[in-house]
């Protein structure tokens, strides 16, 4: 099947570069969001998130006529489904935007289309976004009442990319196709064959959404590993950097590093799509999980310790006076986003709670969102080592990573990250 038209919904991190990518093979390409002021941004030939190239793919693909925006959905070939997938409640999946996406595209399908969904999601999502087709499109046949003989084919296929790597991966990395019958991988794996260069591997839709929440959780149970050991060396007083890169020369040892916890919306999230199916046999996937979003609070408590610290040093100066930088807020090295990072919920508790002026230092936003905007002050890093006495290092942007910071006497640092020199730190 030549797949003449692709529709993408969902013009987000994931969802913009594959439309910009199957534009950029020469495929007429149609994105659809339910933000207009995304969509306006699209059809001027510019992008409203951070991805290094994407700006210049986007812009080609717009000024070609392979790519173009909208809020409502038109008849294509294949749909791709790139929404949000996060919590409602106590860690519950919400799939409201995968339903409303599905709904929005039932009145446009017609025999022979492929829907895909690509949106990290609990095992049985895909099954359930069939059920929602089906009962909108009751004229149409579905694979899990018609198997192979089916009007439409249905499949998932997790994105597996890297923020600030995700168009080079787009086209490198594997891809797991998991259709809800044979046929229905086959049809995917042409669809990703006009641009992914890695291997497509079948499996079943239950198996490809599992799959991802496994890769995810597996990272996440290192990381808390790594955290916690960074919390049991500060209890022994042992430099926990040290430790790792001495214990990481075993050849069958490899620690990640510790952090602040883990953000972003796959590792701090997909664990708990696991654990919501599953909570009596995820032990070890939720205390994972527990460690890591515990570790914002024991930084918060370092802070406070660091303050305190500054203050007998400086017995003439009070706690409205102190000043603290917070240096990073997006969830990982190097990109503009900020959804589920630690950085920025600890850097927001720090300005709810400290009394003085708390700075935000991150390089790669221009303006704070609206919600912190009244609570902090965006710093260029030139102003917030000059103007700051407690330094709180939460990412490990490149920028900082050069700068090898040397502080002033009075001035305190916590380095979450462990790229700054140990002098005047509140101990890790």
């Amino acid at each position: 099947m030549p797949f003449s038209t692709i529709s993408v919904i969902g013009l987000g991190y994931i969802g913009l570069p594959t439309a910009a990518v199957f534009a950029s093979r020469k495929k007429n390409v149609i994105g659809v969001d339910v933000n207009q002021n995304a969509v306006d941004i699209i059809n001027r030939g510019q992008i409203h998130i951070v991805e290094p190239d994407l700006d210049m793919i986007v812009h080609a693909a717009v000024t070609e006529g392979y790519l173009r925006a909208t809020t409502k959905p038109e008849s294509a070939d294949a749909f791709l489904i790139a929404v949000p997938t996060p919590f409602k409640g106590e860690n519950e999946p919400d799939l409201s935007y995968i339903e409303a996406a599905s709904k929005s595209i039932a009145p446009v399908l017609k025999k022979g289309d492929l829907v895909i969904l690509e949106s990290t999601s609990p095992v049985g999502a895909t099954e359930q976004m069939a059920e929602w087709l089906s009962e909108a499109r009751p004229d149409l046949s579905f694979p899990q009442t018609h198997g192979e003989a089916s009007d439409i084919r249905i499949a998932h296929c997790p994105e597996r990319v890297l923020p600030g790597h995700v168009l080079r991966e787009l086209v490198q990395n594997d891809r797991v196709i998991g259709g809800m019958t044979p046929k229905c991988s086959q049809l995917a794996i042409s669809l990703y064959k006009v641009f992914v260069q890695g291997e497509c591997i079948v499996t079943n839709a239950r198996t490809a959404e599992m799959c991802k929440l496994t890769e995810n959780s597996f990272r996440d149970v290192n990381i808390a590993f790594a955290n916690e050991l960074s919390m049991i060396c500060d209890k022994l007083d042992i430099d926990v950097w040290e430790l790792i890169r001495l214990a990481n020369r075993h050849p069958r040892v490899s620690i990640l590093q510790p952090g602040p916890g883990v953000g972003g919306h796959c590792i701090a999230v997909d664990p708990w799509f696991i654990v919501s199916k599953t909570p009596e046999q995820a032990r070890l996937i939720r205390t994972a999980r527990e460690v890591n979003d515990s570790k914002p609070k024991w930084v918060i408590e370092k802070v406070q310790l660091a303050v305190e610290e500054f203050l007998r040093a400086n017995p003439d100066k009070t706690t409205q006076e102190v000043t603290i930088s917070c240096f990073g807020l997006s969830f990982k090295p190097d990109i503009d986003d900020l959804r589920e990072s630690p950085a920025l919920a600890i850097t927001l508790q720090i300005a709810q709670s400290h009394p003085g002026r708390v700075l935000a230092i991150e390089p790669n936003i221009t303006q704070l969102p609206e919600n912190l905007s009244g609570k902090l002050q965006l710093k260029t890093l030139e102003e917030g080592l000059a103007e700051t006495d407690v330094l709180v290092l939460l990412v490990d942007h490149e920028q900082f990573k050069k700068l090898e910071h040397q502080t002033e006497s009075k001035q305190k640092i916590v380095d979450t990250r462990g790229i700054w020199n140990k002098k005047n730190e509140a101990k890790l």
